[in-house]
């Protein structure tokens, strides 16, 4: 019997595959749609050795500036340039943090703790949710570098493998101990925030093989699974530093980290970078946390179009107050991006 002919039918498959082509294999993970919907956001390294200028970094100096942040007034900062999200850091290389966590003090044993009384997270999505805004947040996949009594006490071996020795064996590269250790803080955060918060953003993975690629945990799967202990959904990325063009460190990792100090230098082929959502991530300023800005208004438009109509996500970090705030130089060129980009 002869087949009937469907002009249309194969002319939709053919539209269908060409899609395909111009953005990559198929993907399933739909945790990134929302992401992708954003198009873009801001992210603030909001840390005790940026903020505290010219003060001593106590735990008071440190509760009374985390008590300060003015998260009201942030939320109406990003829904007034049409930022999709948020990425705020936890903390960094200090040691304090600007939420509590009773498994990290456990290990640690520092008193007075050095995560703030205030949960600063909690408190920012309750502000930024009910104007639409998600809320993502930072942290170093390894502890606290210049906290002695932390890298001690969380088993971290900062510098054994230096980037240009790169190791991937040798006696506990994985580090066993320490992981599940993060993990469990990591776990305590995510399960109390639940989904409040939509998204991790690690940085410093910069020995994956060593570290993280084993079939048993810990490793990147387990590491994802810490972070997505309070909400399945939240879509979690590894930095494996800078690089150009943009990789997918893993597939335990839903979006991709995307470290870049040249944005300009950036091509985005389409959304998927193999089955990840790709997302750059570049500073406004001269370098991370610092001002002025050093683009034009028309050039940063131009980054963050070329990317998002190709399928791609932008992020935009901008130096903080202490209050929290956007700082004034920097409001202008997000306005103009805002606006450029709701038309």
């Amino acid at each position: 019997m002869r087949q009937k002919r469907y002009p249309w039918l194969v002319a939709a498959a053919l539209v269908a595959w060409n899609a395909v082509a111009e953005e990559g294999p198929a993907v399933t993970n739909t945790r990134t749609d929302w992401f992708k919907d954003a198009r873009w956001g801001v992210f603030t390294h909001y840390m005790a050795d940026t903020v505290l200028k010219g003060d001593e970094i106590t735990v008071d100096n440190w509760n009374k500036a985390v008590d300060g942040y003015d998260v009201d007034a942030l939320a109406g900062q990003l829904a007034s340039i049409g930022a999709g999200y948020f990425v705020l850091t936890l903390g960094q290389n200090s040691g304090y943090y600007c939420s509590p966590n009773a498994a990290y003090d456990g290990f640690v044993g520092i008193q007075p703790s050095r995560c703030s009384k205030r949960d600063l997270v909690a408190d920012l999505a309750a502000a930024l949710i009910p104007k639409g805004i998600r809320l993502m947040v930072y942290l170093p996949s390894g502890a606290p570098d210049r906290d002695e009594v932390a890298v001690k006490a969380l088993e971290w071996q900062n510098g054994k493998y230096p980037l240009w020795t790169h190791p991937e064996g040798g006696p506990d590269a994985r580090l066993e101990s320490f992981q599940r250790k993060w993990e469990a803080v990591i776990r305590e955060w995510s399960t109390r925030w639940g989904k409040n918060v939509s998204g991790w953003w690690f940085d410093g993975c910069y020995f994956p093989d060593a570290m993280y690629r084993h079939p048993e945990p810990p490793n990147f799967e387990s590491f994802a699974a810490a972070a997505r202990a309070g909400n399945p959904d939240s879509i979690v990325a590894f930095n494996p530093g800078v690089r150009n063009p943009i990789i997918r460190l893993t597939p335990a990792e839903d979006y991709t980290a995307g470290e870049i100090n040249e944005p300009q230098e950036v091509t985005c082929a389409g959304r998927w970078v193999d089955g990840a959502q790709f997302q750059m991530l570049s500073y406004l300023g001269p370098r991370w946390c610092a001002e002025p800005p050093r683009f034009s208004n028309q050039q940063v438009i131009d980054i963050t179009r070329g990317i998002v109509e190709k399928g791609g996500v932008v992020t935009w970090d901008v130096p903080p107050a202490i209050t929290g705030a956007i700082p004034e130089p920097f409001m202008p060129q997000l306005h103009a991006l805002g606006e450029a980009m709701a038309r």
